[in-house]
Parts: structure tokens; C-alpha cells; sequence
């Protein structure tokens, strides 16, 4: 079984800055991405502190077994944390969402609103639920709240990387199969490319890069609201 990898990252239309980054190392099979909160100062240092602690504590781990996703998770909260206690009195923030592979397995870590989807013999599963107070309300089954809240505050995080205490990590384990195809995002495609189209697009026999080169594009002519970071795996 192998893999093949891309990742592309753009800075979209309306935002001053790119605070979106990503990891994608084939060496260490590790994937994801990590989007800085926007209205906390930061945002793009919390994002590079999370994606590089990440790569050097999966680099650090023994081989061998599926890795504690929850205490690597959390030893990446503390450490923007603690840059956080340094540059920014108001705290600072980012989603993380990445995967490590182990024997045939996608080990799958999760925080905030960033996505992973898998499209697997044409079907696509979202295989994160975003942490942000809607979907919070809506599994609480108490729709009504939604109607006192405006569309900022719905979409508010509840978890991120950087908070105190260190945030709950949805993690999930399973079997590759080849053919699956892998994509992690940021809000800046999955907001602006629906799940048709998504799946459309990730079905396309081309490869990895120019898949997520299309999907940034759409993102852009869809209004280029937000920065668009893309991880894409092909199981082969």
C-alpha cells in the first residue's frame, strides 16, 4: 500500500493575512492542517507553533503502535500555551486537524472547525464534526437557542488549541483501503465548495496537487473569503 501526497495553501481574496498552515510529511506519514483564530492576535503564530511541535513530537515517537493522539494533541496545546503567555496577554488560538499513519491505519486527531473528509468508491464521509457552538446546541437537541444568537456566535469555537483547560480531542482509528482518498481543510474550502462539487472533484483521476489546486480555485471564485489550505492523500 502507499501514499500519495499534496498540500497547497492561498491566501484567498478578502484577508490581509495568510493564518492557515499545514503538514504533509511522507517521511513521518503525518498530514493535517491548523487554522489560526481570526480577532485574536497571533492567529498565523498559533497555527506554525501547533504544526511545528507537531511534526517534532511525532518525529520523537517510538515506532511500532498506534500513537496516544490525546496527549500528543495536548502536549501541542501547552506549548502554544505557553507562546501565547509571551506575545499575546489575550490569549491565541488555531484548530488542528491532522492524521498519523500507522500499519495500514489512518490515526485521526481533531480539534475546532477544520475538516477531514474520505471518499471512498464515490462516497464522501465527513469524518470530523466541527466544535463550534451550533453543532454543540444541535447535539444538546435544544434547536430553539440558535434563534438568540447571530451567525458570529454560532460558528464561535468551543475548542481550539491554545485554550485552557486543554481542550477534549476527538480522535478516530481505522483501516486504509486503496482507493480512498483523504482531504484535509480549512473553512476557506469547506464553506465555499459543497459536498457535491466536493466530491466530484475529489473523485477526478488527476493528481493530488492539481485536485487541490481546483478546489482552492473554486474557493476563490466562490468569493476568496477565507484562506484555503488543503491536505490531500491518495491511497494507492
Amino acid at each position: 500500500m502507499q501514499i500519495r501526497s499534496a498540500a497547497l495553501t492561498d491566501i484567498g481574496k478578502i484577508r490581509r493575512d495568510n493564518e492557515d498552515r499545514f503538514v504533509c510529511d511522507n517521511m513521518l506519514q503525518l498530514y493535517g492542517v491548523a487554522d489560526g483564530i481570526g480577532g485574536l492576535p497571533g492567529g498565523a503564530e498559533a497555527a506554525q507553533t501547533a504544526v511545528t511541535t507537531l511534526r517534532d513530537e511525532v518525529a520523537a515517537l517510538p515506532g511500532g503502535g498506534p500513537p496516544n493522539l490525546v496527549r500528543l494533541t495536548h502536549r501541542v496545546n501547552r506549548v502554544v500555551r505557553a507562546l501565547a503567555e509571551q506575545i499575546s496577554p489575550l490569549g491565541m488560538g488555531t484548530t488542528l486537524t491532522y492524521a498519523i499513519v500507522r500499519n495500514r491505519h489512518l490515526c485521526l486527531a481533531h480539534v475546532g472547525d477544520s475538516r477531514c473528509y474520505r471518499l471512498r468508491g464515490g462516497k464522501l464521509t465527513v469524518l470530523t464534526a466541527d466544535h463550534t457552538v451550533e453543532n454543540d446546541i444541535l447535539l444538546r437537541h435544544e434547536a430553539d437557542e440558535l434563534e438568540m444568537l447571530d451567525e458570529m456566535q454560532r460558528k464561535s469555537l468551543t475548542r481550539c488549541i491554545g485554550q485552557q483547560p486543554a481542550p477534549e480531542v476527538d480522535t478516530l482509528r481505522m483501516p486504509l483501503q486503496p482507493g480512498d482518498r483523504y482531504l484535509f481543510c480549512t473553512d476557506g474550502i469547506d464553506k465555499a465548495v459543497g459536498e457535491p462539487e466536493l466530491a466530484a472533484m475529489l473523485g477526478g483521476g488527476r493528481e493530488p496537487q492539481h485536485i487541490l489546486g481546483s478546489l482552492i480555485a473554486f474557493a476563490n471564485d466562490a468569493g476568496g473569503k477565507d484562506n484555503a489550505t488543503g491536505v490531500l492523500l491518495f491511497v494507492e
